[in-house]
């Protein structure tokens, strides 16, 4: 047993839940204060995680990962944070999933960290609702800090001419919490540039992608979106018609080309016989499944040889319903 103090029992509690000696001398070298930390104190910790809904065959590799647990004082520290989670769940056992995904969160204090966080995100116009489904969803995100990490994707939003005092801002980042783990420099701004710059897209259409598909934004240029315009422009689509085509759909930049773009491409042009110049008019065609919807659609009209020059979006805008009884198909 070790030389410490209480070092001995925490040892025999270790022992006692199937860890093995290397996991035991990791978690004490990573955590000097388990040295210190006697078994009681240890156990009442770990069945309190118990007892919040943490499966106890998931505890050995959450303390494993955050050994500090057991050393923080259960009344002091584990309850409260663990009542102001809570207070955030909509679903039972959010709260105890959090943890088990990021344990670190509970190493954080209530006032110093969370309670800062929370008004952040409620001065930003966030939904409370969907505020606590976002931060126990993503629990790593109470790790951030708000002066070095967050306010800068905040400001890179306003730069952009997203209202700061509305709620957008708040809504994009409970909608796209990975936005906030980018740096700025790094990743957001690069691409915007790229999307202005490079695709010509105006300003109140990089609002719309930032509010409507933030992940655009998060994804490497060069390895990403430069290749998919690339392909596009291979195809045929002039640069501006890219910048419509993006405009119009901004996904299309970061679908995969051999799985999502090259397939709808192709029945476009060889079993549609459509020019790429109706994808400019209508972009919402790389959204529609190409299964359930292209192929399937295109086979109906086919079979009923349905002569009408009909629309890319006349065919693919409407519901099931809708399309049957339009091309007199109920």
């Amino acid at each position: 047993s070790s030389s410490h103090g209480g070092g001995g029992s925490i040892m025999w509690f270790f022992k006692d839940r199937g860890f093995d000696d290397q996991s035991i001398r990791e978690m004490c070298r990573r955590c000097k204060r388990l040295d210190d930390v006697d078994s009681a104190r240890a156990s009442e910790n770990w069945e309190f995680l118990k007892s919040i809904g943490v499966q106890e065959r998931k505890l050995p590799a959450l303390i494993g990962k955050c050994p500090k647990i057991l050393t923080l004082d259960l009344r002091d520290k584990l309850i409260p944070m663990v009542q102001c989670l809570s207070s955030l769940q909509t679903k039972p056992n959010e709260v105890a999933s959090a943890i088990t995904k990021f344990p670190h969160i509970l190493l954080h204090r209530l006032e110093e960290k969370l309670c800062p966080l929370l008004a952040f995100f409620e001065s930003l116009g966030a939904p409370e609702k969907q505020l606590g489904k976002m931060l126990l969803f993503n629990p790593r995100i109470i790790s951030y800090s708000i002066e070095t990490k967050l306010s800068k994707v905040v400001h890179f939003l306003a730069s952009m001419g997203l209202d700061r005092d509305g709620t957008t801002i708040g809504k994009i980042l409970v909608k796209h919490p990975a936005i906030m783990s980018y740096s700025v420099e790094g990743r957001l701004r690069p691409t915007h540039d790229f999307l202005k710059s490079s695709l010509r897209l105006t300003d109140l259409q990089l609002q719309r992608v930032a509010a409507n598909f933030p992940e655009v934004l998060c994804r490497d240029v060069d390895r990403i979106l430069r290749p998919n315009a690339s392909y596009l422009k291979s195809c045929g689509f002039e640069e501006e018609e890219i910048g419509r085509v993006v405009g119009g759909y901004p996904p299309v930049l970061i679908k995969s080309v051999g799985n999502s773009l090259r397939p709808r491409m192709e029945f476009l042009r060889d079993v549609m016989r459509r020019s790429i110049r109706e994808a400019v008019e209508y972009p919402d065609f790389f959204k529609h499944s190409l299964k359930r919807r292209l192929e399937w659609r295109q086979k109906v009209l086919m079979r009923k040889q349905v002569k009408i020059e009909c629309s890319l979006s006349e065919m693919l805008e409407c519901n099931h319903t809708k399309f049957l009884s339009k091309f007199g198909l109920l």
